[in-house]
């Protein structure tokens, strides 16, 4: 009976058909009659409630050809055990994100914020930053918990990833500084999708208005980009520009590397891009609309449309479409200042 409600609160509608009802629930039974009488206790109880312009079925018991689902009565269970778990345990549990995520995330991660209960309990927070595989182990017993199981996903739900002085474990940030710009109080960083590109661009870095010049290595920034405090130690005002291919991937890369690091689009490399012919050889790349949603919105109108119309058409722009001279020289002579103050 759980599992069939955990079903019916995360379902997409507000109605169900009888042969979707019975779809869900088939693990459940193995006759008509004994699935008719799980409608049925749905019904008495007032989850399930017919729609009577639909009407009911001629076979006996008579079920509705279509249910109203009465989630209310579903996610009241759900947040009533919430509460109750609120009043028993350690304080420094925040479980308030849980109200908002399907209660399917909270039965996955109720044995692992038990056992960070007993740790809290037992101990004080920890003073000294430990690698995720120690800290992992500490808390829950497996040291890959943190890393490859959820673990620092289900930490940060709970507000206390940024208490437990775990050090992340990803491969080192690679990147190249410009000593001149060490003291600014406002510094920039430049991280480049592609080897070729941070090979073409790194001469120039030390003419440039920039701090550093990160090579992303492509998704492995996204993980790395964790290590840069503790790699480039120093206290100013740090702000992220990225510049990857023009093409599905690459896209995804930066809106994925933008929810853990802001990093604002490097315009002027993007629309020169533009201004070149369109590669062809990337209509295998899955469409990703949230991300390229995100990232056109940073483009003129017409911008816009012809990026969209590139990516429909299975075309792309790489970063080496752009030679090593028209790179620094637009990294060199590009007003980055103006372009944080669009961003």
């Amino acid at each position: 009976m759980d599992e069939i409600k955990r079903i019916l609160a995360t379902f997409q509608k507000k109605t169900i058909g009888l042969s979707e009802l019975e779809g869900i629930m088939k693990p459940f039974f193995h006759t008509y009659e004994e699935f008719s009488q799980l409608v049925l206790l749905f019904e008495e109880a007032g989850i399930l409630v017919m729609v009577k312009s639909k009407g009911r079925t001629t076979r006996t018991p008579a079920l509705a050809f279509q249910y109203r689902i009465q989630k209310s009565l579903l996610v009241s269970d759900y947040h009533k055990e919430l509460q109750h778990y609120r009043g028993v345990l350690h304080p420094s549990i925040n479980l308030d994100e849980y109200y908002q995520k399907d209660p399917s995330v909270w039965k996955q991660d109720l044995t692992f914020i038990n056992k960070i209960h007993q740790y809290l309990q037992q101990n004080a927070f920890p003073i000294e930053q430990v690698p995720a595989p120690e800290r992992s182990y500490e808390l829950v017993g497996d040291e890959k918990w943190i890393v490859e199981k959820g673990g620092k996903e289900m930490l940060e739900r709970i507000g206390l990833f940024g208490l437990l002085q775990i050090i992340p474990v990803s491969e080192p940030l690679m990147f190249a500084i410009n000593p001149q710009k060490l003291n600014d109080k406002t510094q920039f960083h430049l991280i480049v999708e592609n080897k070729t590109t941070y090979q073409g661009l790194l001469p120039a870095l030390v003419e440039t208005a920039f701090s550093t010049l990160i090579y992303g290595s492509g998704k492995a920034v996204i993980k790395s980009i964790e290590q840069f405090s503790m790699q480039y130690p120093i206290a100013a005002n740090h702000l992220f520009f990225y510049f990857g291919d023009v093409d599905r991937e690459g896209i995804s890369i930066w809106h994925s590397l933008t929810k853990r690091q802001l990093a604002i689009l490097a315009l002027p490399f993007y629309q020169a891009c533009l201004q070149k012919e369109a590669a062809t050889g990337k209509e295998y790349q899955l469409e990703r609309r949230e991300a390229q949603d995100e990232f056109l919105r940073f483009f003129t109108n017409e911008e816009q449309n012809h990026i969209s119309s590139i990516l429909d058409n299975g075309k792309y722009y790489p970063q080496e479409i752009l030679k090593t001279k028209e790179l620094q020289q637009i990294w060199r002579e590009s007003n980055w200042t103006n372009l944080i103050c669009k961003s």
